[in-house]
């Protein structure tokens, strides 16, 4: 507490005190829970682990109702060898605001950290074996603990076997993946939402829809249940470029086009591309092709699925490789770039620019003139496409 000093007719007086900040004091509580619990080092606002992992805590919602403390924690995983932050919400409850704090450590490290520390340890793996464009991947799986909420009278189900088969199709050449699946229910309200990195998967819901309306018993209560798989390379990543290239790319790139006005101007662009990517002419590419379509999924409103499919070969011997686009690395990288972006709140019209070199926005245009012309009315959001068709026309292209 600091006091501030006057004088006053040769008298002190001490100032009001500045109000503590209540999620500081929320921040304290977790992380000195969540270093007692996992035995690491609390450093710098964070608890460091062996292995190189750190665990930051965000604070989000502080609330009370009906005398119970209600908590928003946000714990976030970090490690060298990740791509981008493991970052698990979790919402937590409790008589005080520590109980709650030291009940959101315990969802924690039954969700996230067990399968981590697993991975660490390599206790109790399982062979997931991935192949794709002629590419082959070993992955080890962990995931034991199911965490679950208002669940009674029930053993616990191991909830990625509903999608045990569809899991490699999502697996690509990162070092580190996490899939999390997540189930809530109360009465005829129901949520199943999978990410895979954080990105949500929306062609694997599907698999939980049965288990959710037969097993899952919310009448009388809120129910969910979460898992947690991580899965780790055998190998060390090979990918020959970095994520901050692909980004740093992407932000001039997007400029780039934000001033196209011709076909000259889009030559330029591509020969731009390929210098900041030093002459990586397959990933230069991708960052050209996959801009605008990203920019379309995420501002025209159609429902686009989990998957990209590679054309290879020409005329009627063309072919169609389908893959996920958790499997090629840059797509999220590009993603990641555009969301930055679009949070400027920037003009209309140069985003317009940039969709306007998409493919989906072309056909999405193309169906709702056509059904104009059939006197129906068609929305963006009535529309869904698998995913992103796309040609590299570089020999010996490779999908990282």
């Amino acid at each position: 507490m600091g006091l501030f000093k006057k004088k006053n007719n040769q008298t002190e007086e001490a100032a009001p005190s500045v109000a503590a900040d209540p999620r500081a004091e929320v921040k304290k509580m977790v992380l000195e829970a969540l270093n007692a619990k996992l035995n690491g080092t609390l450093y710098d606002d964070c608890v460091i682990m062996p292995k190189g992992f750190t665990i930051d805590v965000q604070i989000g919602r502080v609330d009370e109702a009906d005398d119970i403390k209600i908590l928003q924690v946000v714990f976030i995983v970090k490690h060298d060898d990740f791509d981008e932050p493991l970052i698990e919400p979790v919402d937590a409850q409790g008589k005080t605001e520590e109980e709650a704090a030291n009940m959101s450590v315990e969802i924690f490290h039954g969700g996230v950290w067990h399968p981590l520390d697993q991975s660490m340890t390599k206790k109790n793996p399982i062979h997931i074996p991935v192949d794709f464009l002629r590419q082959h991947y070993d992955f080890d799986m962990y995931c034991q603990s199911v965490v679950r909420i208002g669940v009674k009278n029930k053993q616990p189900t191991m909830l990625m076997n509903f999608i045990r088969n569809e899991i490699p199709k999502y697996l690509g050449s990162k070092k580190y993946y996490w899939l999390r699946v997540y189930l809530a229910k109360f009465k005829e309200k129901k949520v199943i939402e999978v990410r895979m990195n954080g990105s949500v998967c929306l062609e694997l819901p599907k698999y939980f829809e049965e288990y959710v309306e037969k097993e899952m018993d919310a009448e009388e209560t809120f129910v969910s249940e979460k898992q947690y798989a991580i899965f780790v390379q055998r190998e060390d990543d090979q990918c020959p470029f970095k994520k901050d290239i692909v980004m740093s790319a992407a932000r001039e790139t997007i400029k780039m086009m934000e001033e196209i006005k011709n076909h000259d101007d889009y030559v330029a662009m591509c020969d731009k591309i390929e210098e900041l990517v030093d002459g990586d002419k397959n990933l230069a590419a991708e960052i050209r092709v996959f801009i605008p379509e990203i920019f379309a999924k995420l501002t025209l409103g159609y429902r686009e699925g989990d998957s990209l499919f590679l054309l290879e070969g020409e005329g009627e011997e063309q072919q169609s490789i389908e893959f996920k686009k958790t499997q090629l690395r840059s797509y999220f990288y590009l993603q990641q770039a555009i969301l930055e972006y679009l949070s400027t709140k920037p003009d209309q019209e140069r985003v317009s620019r940039i969709i306007m070199n998409s493919v989906a926005f072309r056909e999405l245009r193309k169906a709702m003139d056509a059904a104009k012309e059939a006197n129906k009315e068609l929305k963006p959001d009535d529309l869904y496409v698998p995913g992103t068709s796309y040609k590299i026309g570089h020999e010996g292209y490779r999908v990282w």
